[in-house]
Order: C-alpha cells, then sequence, then structure tokens
C-alpha cells in the first residue's frame, strides 16, 4: 500500500516529510506500548498509536519503520516533530480511533504484524 494511499483511508493529515507518496508500506501494527513494537514489527512498517511523545520517533527509529500515524486527532508534541524532520520519518494523524484505523487498513490489504 503507498503512503499516498495510507493518507486516503484513514483521511489523514501530513504532519511531517509526507513528500514520496509512493512510498510503498507492506505491513501496520496498532500499539501504544512501544515495547511491543520493538519486539514484533518489522522494518519499514506503519505504526498506528497514541503516544506523541518522542518515545515513539526512537522506537520509529529503532524498529527501522517508515510511517507513525497519530490516531484519535492527537497531535506530536514539537520535540516528537522536531526528532521526524531529522531522522527522515514520517509523521501522520487521524482523527479516527486504532481499532477503525487498524481496520480500515487490514480492509484494504495491508499486512498486520503476525502476518508472513
Amino acid at each position: 500500500m503507498t503512503l499516498r494511499e495510507i493518507i486516503e483511508t484513514l483521511q489523514a493529515t501530513i504532519m511531517v516529510n509526507g513528500h514520496d507518496q509512493e512510498m510503498v508500506v507492506e505491513r501496520a501494527c496498532g500499539s501504544d506500548l512501544m515495547s511491543d513494537v520493538l519486539s514484533r514489527l518489522k522494518p519499514h512498517a506503519l505504526l498506528l498509536t497514541g503516544l506523541v511523545t518522542p518515545q515513539s520517533v526512537y522506537t520509529a527509529e529503532m524498529a527501522d519503520l517508515s510511517v507513525v500515524c497519530y490516531v484519535r486527532g492527537k497531535k506530536p508534541e514539537a520535540e516528537t516533530v522536531r526528532l521526524a524532520e531529522e531522522r527522515g520519518l514520517v509523521l501522520l494523524s487521524t482523527t479516527l480511533p486504532m481499532y477503525e484505523s487498524c481496520g480500515r487498513l487490514y480492509r484494504k490489504g495491508l499486512k498486520g504484524d503476525s502476518e508472513t
């Protein structure tokens, strides 16, 4: 699924670095527990989370993720935005809740973190 398709599906707003909307994202995970993300998610994936602190960017960087999307209309803190810009990470925000965001993406064919 391309970044453009993800943005459209989630009716998301680009917060940081959304210029390459043809970037392909192969899987996604919804979690507010960054330890789960580090132990389960494969590289170049999308993280859906409500955690808007810099920890979400640090986790994404360590897990080699491509995109973080904040759910429930949450907006990242200024420090989070600065870190994402420095590291070239894409940040999005959607007003949708986590459950609905994951469901919409799954219905469109985006794999989850447990699928091969």
